[in-house]
């Protein structure tokens, strides 16, 4: 051995002869320094970081292998043929022994094989696909590669930090896809990965044009419908990483936890996308390009399903005002000028409507108020982009109705300090969002016109202050002459500011600018038609077609008022140049003059006889319209097919005959012409369409024109309008000695005649169901003849006769048709017959502001309609078959379904009715309430009362809610709370004995509460918002219903024991409820008691001792101690100390109670900690926290037993079957939110000595994953957005956290014995977090 040593190396033993070792190199270098542990560890520090930097991986494994030999590579475990016999406990063990033959740490070796072999995955697709999504293939392969690697984290044989780094070595082979499985399956967390790179700079980079192509590939995975889901995660995880952690404030608590490169990478990354976007949008993205659909896939993910899942709801609020901001600012090229000129481009309509669709996104997150705050500070203190900040307002004003008073409220505020400080930008702002705002039209925002005047059009204007002001405000007017549109021109002239008369000559100076300007653009003032609508958005109309509606609308006028419109008047005298030039030739188009004089006519007449028509011009009209008569095509009735060069004139033959029908159904004398002018405008109809002269074609054939259908030609569409028009009008008309409400009668009846001798399914064919049944609910209604039965001899022939007939006529056929043999028998039929709930739905329907009948004409009909007509019908034909149960519970039915349809509207919970603000709803309940008298004074064998002994209504309940859809998702749990307090408001208008079974009067006994307490505790409780308490008036209807039967007992006061002893143990939350309510509810219990001879029922004295016990805690008198039961004693104690608040003295004498109060207190407090999260508006969460941390301290103090609390179950006889009885679901769910926020009031040691601990902390901590794992995490948003101001609480995410911490280092400390039941929990649950299931393998000796 020793030859062997000086062969191989020099003979010179000194210390330049000899090679010495790395280790005693380092040791040499310790010896001659002073020993200094800080600079020690940065050494190592900064020789491992060497190390691995510049090892290579490769070269090392060819230093120390020996003879070729089988080599394990993890390759072979992507192919699953090649691998399937190997396990990861294999595979582990052969990277232990290659990395001791190599003398690198096992976690290294095994980091640096996984990164090359999951880069070897990545470039196995790189041939054929260019995107950062994975095939099959490749994800059959990475899910074996990361199976292994979980493996491998398990057992501390793999390290995050080396993985990261190998990995950035070669960022351009990685695809997103894999990156984002790395953080999914929990491997490495996408916040490791990019606090891992160095270049922050090269991370924005790749990550963006990762994300770009994955919004190209992500649409067009869309269209194919492969891997849809996987990009539309993979997008959306990546979001909400960068949302949550560019946008979450800084805290103390989370500077150790959260570096800053992160934040940095997040928000520069959004950034970059947001400005790709933009910039696509401005250079003219061609729709269904790859840029565009990369666009529209980013955008969504502005939507709330992305915010949805965050829990601090800052962090979207904060990235939608920095999104927003970034639009508003991007790119601020645009000048004032040319906002002005191009503004109109901008509205909601014309924006591109990805943009518009951006907005929208971003508007769900921020109010109004914020959204017009916002949009203040940004044009307050940044350059902006006119063209998003215009279109920005645009859709603002489009999509709430309440942003057109904040806006107006904005730019008054804006204009008052304009002319405060002579400020030109806030004048400049507030007209263009003003007028932008206007664009949008006057259902969305008042007229730019309107705004003006009353801005600038009285003497408090903002400019009418002083001449300075003045000045002010026509140099900004006149300088904005050059780049108007002429419509704000004349509003200008036309409601010109109103100023001091010895400052007019500004006013007339700027008037004088304007018309020159209006002249230069060809649109003079003086050609401004009579009705121009000022406030329109478009330009200005030119005045041959202006002068077209005028005329119009002047005729229309005419008509209706008689007399020469003032307009009219006023134009001929003061505007005569547009009255001559324009408006009198559009009136005196030559055309066929009508027979009879028709509006156009009269009106042209009425202006001759007032000189307001030109003698030659008159005359030249007469001979002009002589001449159309004359040519007047003669063969033009026979509908003749025409040139369409005619179509105009055919068309003006179809509006003369139109206007004749309409004069023919004015007076009922030309009833008779009525018909042949239908046949005349028929004629005339298939004339203007150009239909074929052909009779055969023109009888088969049916004229369809639908108003909706976007292929109508411009001849059609007059059509379509012309004879909307004239539908409307006649039907005026007609309605003035015929009101159209008989409809259903002359419909009914006609059909009969029509259909009389055909089959009888071809009249079932052409009769409406429902029309039929309106028809007898409104007879029945109104004519109280027709209620009484029919003989044989009020058969009657059919009453169809002319249309007008009055209304006394009207009824007479009414009543004659229902008498008629024919619709009798089919007033019978299954289909047509009206049964008891088609009345209901219809009474319903009804509001007395507006019923014929008046309120005792209601009520009788209503008494009539139940007990007379439908109770005794049979059930098989709609009726009730003598049964008054049946009658009650298909008024419940009906009520609860007319609630929850369209029908209803205002649904209000403060609303005085019981379904919402529909008044008619209040007669209805009125009939119930009557039934439900007339069932509880009904026979010996009520029909109110069940053989169970529960009330009927209970029984609809029961079924309405079994037909209701289960489950816990969002739309199920308020579609049954909807149910629930549609029942609740049900009750509460019922006599509250309805909830109580009467106890039998010959022995005391309990009254029936089984049906109320199964609906308690099964519906109601999980409908709990007051912490484990019901709402007032359900609990006072209860102990008002209980007293009314303990009343009719031959013993009321050990009725009301019997049945508060019952209550105890079958439903305790209605006892709590009363505990929380006693200040109101004892005074009448009180009142209510004094009637009954006895004395006080055991069940009250024991609910009054108790809250005096309460109130004697908290107050300086000596405290007795706890009455009664201890659950009992504790809600009084914790109900008194919330409605006490702050005023309450110290709870320093907690210490004092039994141990058992104690404990019930303790369970108490949890609940209202939890519902601080929930209900943070009523719970004071410090408070909530202070009074837990308190009443805990006490329960250590004492080393009582408290951790069973957090395992409550059903079964269990002492604590579980009151308390879960006590409390929502939801609540108890959120135990282990409440066992980890108070981990820093645990006494740790104590604690970790007690054998049911670890066990019921790491089942709790499992809990807490499950709640954020399965996605129920919307009860606690309340606590992230609170986060800052809950005195430093942490994050949902953040108490997750700690949790984990808390047990990996409590774990190791506690004793062997408390690890041996966790194998059926780690069993079950385990596998949520795989380092804890690790340790406490490990800590049990199973590792």
């Amino acid at each position: 051995m020793s030859d062997s040593r000086e062969s191989d190396g020099p003979s010179d033993p000194g210390p330049r002869g000899r090679r010495r070792a790395w280790a005693e190199l380092l040791a040499g270098r310790v010896r001659r320094q002073k020993l200094d542990p800080e600079r020690e560890q940065k050494l190592q520090e900064s020789a491992l970081s060497l190390l691995r930097s510049h090892l290579n991986l490769n070269h090392l494994l060819l230093e120390v292998e020996g003879p070729p030999r089988k080599q394990l590579c993890l390759n072979q475990l992507i192919d699953g043929e090649a691998c399937a016999d190997l396990s990861s406990s294999f595979i582990g063990s052969a990277l232990r022994d290659q990395a001791s033959r190599l003398g690198v740490p096992v976690a290294v070796l095994s980091s640096q094989m996984v990164a090359s072999s999951l880069v070897q995955i990545c470039e196995a697709g790189a041939e054929t696909s260019q995107g950062v999504l994975l095939d099959s293939e490749q994800r059959n392969k990475l899910s074996s590669l990361l199976e292994v690697t979980r493996y491998l984290l398990t057992h501390s044989m793999f390290s995050r930090l080396s993985f990261c780094q190998e990995l950035w070595k070669v960022q351009d082979s990685l695809l997103l896809e894999a990156v984002w499985h790395l953080h999914t399956e929990n491997i490495v967390s996408l916040q490791e990965l990019l606090e891992s790179h160095a270049d922050v700079q090269a991370m924005v980079a790749w990550l963006s044009r990762s994300l770009q192509c994955l919004c190209e590939q992500s649409e067009q995975t869309e269209a194919s419908g492969q891997h849809a889901d996987t990009a539309r995660a993979v997008l959306s995880d990546f979001v909400q990483m960068f949302v949550l952690r560019g946008f979450q404030e800084n805290s103390g608590l989370r500077r150790n936890v959260e570096p800053e490169r992160t934040p940095q990478i997040a928000v520069a990354v959004l950034q970059r996308m947001l400005a790709f976007a933009l910039e696509a949008l401005a250079a003219g993205v061609q729709e269904e390009s790859s840029v565009h659909n990369a666009v529209k896939c980013w955008f969504s993910v502005f939507s709330g399903r992305t915010y949805r899942s965050m829990i601090p709801t800052d962090c979207p609020k904060r990235f939608v005002r920095h999104s927003l901001t970034q639009i508003l600012t991007h790119k601020p090229v645009l000048k004032v000028s040319d906002a002005v000129q191009r503004q109109k481009e901008w509205s909601f309509a014309r924006t591109h409507p990805l943009l518009t669709s951006l907005y929208r996104r971003l508007f769900i997150i921020l109010s109004p108020e914020e959204l017009v705050g916002h949009l203040q500070d940004v044009l307050e203190t940044h350059e902006v982009n006119w063209q998003h900040v215009l279109s920005c307002v645009s859709a603002l004003v489009t999509c709430f109705q309440e942003a057109q008073q904040l806006v107006i409220d904005w730019a008054a505020r804006l204009l008052a300090r304009a002319f405060e400080s002579f400020d030109l930008d806030s004048m400049v702002t507030v007209f263009l969002v003003v007028r932008q705002a206007a664009l949008e039209g006057p259902s969305v925002f008042l007229s730019y016109a309107d705004w003006f005047q009353a801005s600038f059009g009285s003497a408090r204007g903002p400019h009418s202050c002083s001449k300075k002001s003045l000045v002010f405000f026509f140099k900004f007017l006149s300088d904005l002459v050059p780049f108007e549109a002429p419509r704000y021109l004349q509003v200008h002239i036309l409601h010109p500011p109103l100023i001091p008369s010895k400052y007019r000559s500004l006013l007339t100076d700027y008037v004088s600018l304007a018309r020159t300007r209006l002249a230069d653009l060809k649109f003079p003032i003086e050609n401004l038609g009579l009705y121009e609508d000022l406030s329109a958005a478009g330009n200005v109309t030119e005045p041959h077609s202006q002068a077209s509606q005028d005329v119009e609308k002047a005729v229309t006028v005419f008509e209706h008022t008689g007399r020469i419109p003032v307009a009219v008047m006023e134009a001929s005298i003061f505007r005569r140049s547009y009255y001559v030039a324009h408006f009198l030739p559009a009136l005196l188009t030559p055309r066929v003059l009508p027979k009879h004089p028709d509006s156009r006519a009269a009106f042209i007449e009425s202006l001759k006889r007032a000189d307001k028509i030109p003698s030659s011009l008159y005359s030249t009209y007469r001979q002009a319209c002589s001449m159309a008569e004359e040519k007047k095509p003669t063969n033009a009735a026979q509908g003749m097919k025409v040139d369409p060069g005619c179509a105009e004139g055919r068309l003006g033959l179809l509006t003369a005959a139109l206007q004749e029908l309409r004069a023919a159904l004015t007076d009922p004398a030309q009833y008779d012409d009525v018909s042949a002018q239908v046949a005349v405008v028929s004629e005339r109809l298939s004339s203007a369409l150009g239909l074929s002269e052909d009779d055969s074609i023109c009888e088969a054939s049916k004229i369809q024109l639908s108003v909706c259908s976007p292929e109508l030609e411009q001849r059609e569409q007059k059509v379509v309008d012309l004879l909307l028009t004239s539908f409307c009008q006649n039907l005026m008309v007609a309605s003035s000695f015929a009101p159209p409400d008989r409809f259903c009668t002359a419909a009914i009846s006609y059909s009969l005649c029509k259909f009389s001798c055909q089959s009888r399914d071809a009249m079932y064919s052409c009769l409406s169901p429902c029309l039929m049944k309106k028809f007898q609910f409104v007879v029945l209604r109104l004519f109280s003849e027709a209620r009484d039965p029919l003989s044989r001899e009020d058969a009657a022939s059919l009453p169809w006769r002319p249309l007008y007939l009055s209304p006394t006529d009207w009824q007479r056929a009414a009543l004659c048709l229902w008498r008629h043999t024919t619709f009798l028998e089919l007033s019978k039929e299954k289909e047509f017959h009206l049964t008891y709930r088609d009345w209901l739905q219809l009474e319903l329907e009804i509001q007395p502001e507006v019923d014929s009948l008046s309120d005792t004409e209601r009520r009788d009909f209503q008494q009539w309609a139940i007990y007379e007509h439908f109770l005794p019908e049979p059930r098989t034909t709609g009726g009730c078959d003598g049964d008054l149960g049946v009658a009650f519970t298909g008024i419940v039915d009906t009520l609860l379904d007319f609630c929850h349809s369209s029908r209803s509207y205002e649904h209000s919970e403060n609303s005085d009715l019981v379904l919402g603000g529909c008044v008619g709803n209040r007669d209805i309940f009125s009939r119930l309430q009557e039934m439900a008298v007339d069932l509880e004074q009904g026979p010996t064998a009520p029909h109110g009362r069940p053989p169970s002994g529960g009330h009927l209504l209970f029984g609809v309940f029961c079924r309405r809610l079994q037909a209701l859809a289960s489950g816990w998702d969002v739309a199920s749990r308020l579609q049954r709370q909807r149910e629930l307090l549609t029942y609740k408001r049900i009750l509460l208008v019922l006599p509250p004995s309805v909830l109580i079974g009467s106890p039998r009067v010959e022995q005391p006994t309990a009254p029936d509460c089984n049906e109320f307490f199964h609906l308690v505790n099964s519906e109601l409780r999980n409908s709990c918002f007051h912490g484990g308490a019901l709402t007032h008036d359900i609990t006072v209807h209860f102990f008002r219903g209980l007293l009314s039967a303990c009343s009719r007992s031959t013993d009321p006061s050990l009725a009301a024991d019997l049945a508060l002893s019952t209550c105890q143990t079958q439903c305790p939350l209605l006892l709590t409820s009363a505990l929380l309510w006693w200040p109101r509810l004892e005074p009448e219990l009180h009142c209510r008691w004094r009637s009954f001879p006895g004395p006080s029922p055991r069940g009250l004295q024991m609910l009054r001792e108790a809250q005096q016990f309460a109130r004697s805690f908290i107050s300086p008198d000596v405290t007795p101690p706890a009455p009664g039961l201890a659950w009992v004693s504790a809600a009084a104690l914790y109900f008194t100390v919330q409605r006490a608040g702050t005023e309450s003295r110290g709870l320093e004498e907690l210490g004092s109670l039994r141990e058992e109060v104690l404990v019930f207190l303790f369970f108490f407090s949890l609940m209202g900690l939890v519902s601080s999260h929930l209900t943070p508006h009523a719970v004071d969460a410090p408070r909530a926290l202070d009074l837990c941390a308190k009443v805990l301290g006490c329960l250590q103090k004492r080393t009582a037993s408290w951790l069973q609390l957090f395992q409550l179950t059903e079964t269990d006889a002492g604590l579980g079957c009151v308390l879960l009885r006590l409390v929502p679901d939801q609540l108890i769910s959120l135990l282990p939110v409440a066992f980890y926020r108070l981990l820093p009031y645990f006494d740790g040691d104590a604690l970790i000595r007690e054998d049911a601990f670890l066990h019921v902390a790491v089942d709790l901590y499992l809990q807490l994953l499950r709640l954020f794992v399965a996605g129920d995490t919307s009860a606690l948003s309340v606590l992230a957005d609170r986060s800052q101001e809950l005195q430093g609480q942490d994050d949902p995410v953040g108490l997750v956290t700690k949790a984990r911490l808390f047990l990996l280092q409590s774990i190791p400390r506690c004793p062997r014995k408390s690890l041996s039941n966790m194998a059926e929990l780690l069993a079950t649950h385990g596998d949520r977090d795989p380092e804890l299931r690790a340790t406490l393998l490990r800590a049990a000796g199973y590792a």
